[in-house]
């Protein structure tokens, strides 16, 4: 391995070890805001504390209503007996008995006075449930139109965070999205491809470098010997006269006429020289 090589390497795992971590903090960096602030969770936990304070203000409201019963029943015993004694002032008066009258008088006129108080307690408590019976109209329409909107708001929230997802996805949030895993991957496929097509074509040379010969390399030498053969064979005829082919007879005849014997014996004996015979 070559020292670029070595280099290379080491950067694309340095890379690779990057992208590992950068994954890492990002994935605990989304858990710990899930966590904090969960709009969804949120909003849960709104509406479950405004039904809560509903169903206080229900309680106080009975609370309330129920005192206010007391209180009337109260007023009106209080009125029954300022009644009461009413009658029995008139009855002592026809009786001749001023004094028992004057006395039945002053017992009407304490429930007269406990009656008025009364009214005026009872008076107060209505208003305060008037205004409590109002409140939890308000509250009641809170709560629902918070369910709708919660509902809204967490569409929209996994929403938002489904697209922040594939946006992520798409880009990368570092520059090194998942996709670039894949990118590598097929120059390196495309990479060996190319060199296993280069080993297939030494194969068919002859394996140069290794001391070896290729069937297909031996096939091909012995068809280039048989064709040096075959033209040997044909020159030889030729210049002896043999063969069939009077065309070729005339025109070695014509070459031998031209050049003398001595021109061919030196050029056949160049011919063996630079055979290495």
């Amino acid at each position: 391995m070559t020292r670029s090589s070595s280099t290379t390497s080491t950067q694309l795992f340095e890379g690779n070890l990057f992208d590992r971590f950068s994954r890492v903090a990002k994935a605990n960096l989304n858990n710990v805001l899930k966590k904090i602030e969960d709009p969804e969770k949120v909003m849960d936990q709104a509406v479950t504390d405004m039904q809560a304070d509903l169903i206080k203000v229900r309680q106080s409201y009975a609370e309330v209503y129920a005192t206010q019963k007391r209180l009337v029943k109260q007023q009106e015993a209080a009125a029954e007996l300022a009644t009461s004694w009413y009658d029995r002032a008139q009855l002592a008066l026809k009786a001749g008995d001023e004094e028992l009258a004057r006395e039945a008088l002053v017992r009407r006129q304490q429930q007269v006075d406990v009656e008025k108080t009364l009214a005026g307690q009872v008076a107060v408590q209505q208003a305060n449930i008037n205004k409590m019976y109002d409140g939890m109209g308000v509250l009641e329409g809170k709560i629902t139109e918070a369910r709708t909107k919660k509902d809204q708001m967490v569409a929209r929230a996994r929403t938002a965070s489904t697209t922040t997802k594939v946006n992520d996805m798409l880009s990368g949030v570092t520059g090194k999205s998942s996709m670039d895993a894949f990118t590598r991957m097929e120059e390196k496929v495309e990479m060996m491809e190319a060199q296993a097509e280069v080993s297939e074509d030494m194969a068919l040379l002859g394996g140069e470098g290794t001391g070896t010969t290729s069937l297909e390399g031996k096939f091909a030498a012995l068809e280039g010997e048989n064709n040096v053969d075959d033209e040997m064979e044909k020159m030889k005829k030729l210049l002896t006269g043999g063969g069939s082919g009077g065309d070729e007879v005339k025109v070695i005849e014509g070459v031998k006429g031209v050049v003398d014997n001595s021109g061919i014996d030196a050029e056949l004996e160049a011919l063996r020289k630079e055979a290495g015979l």
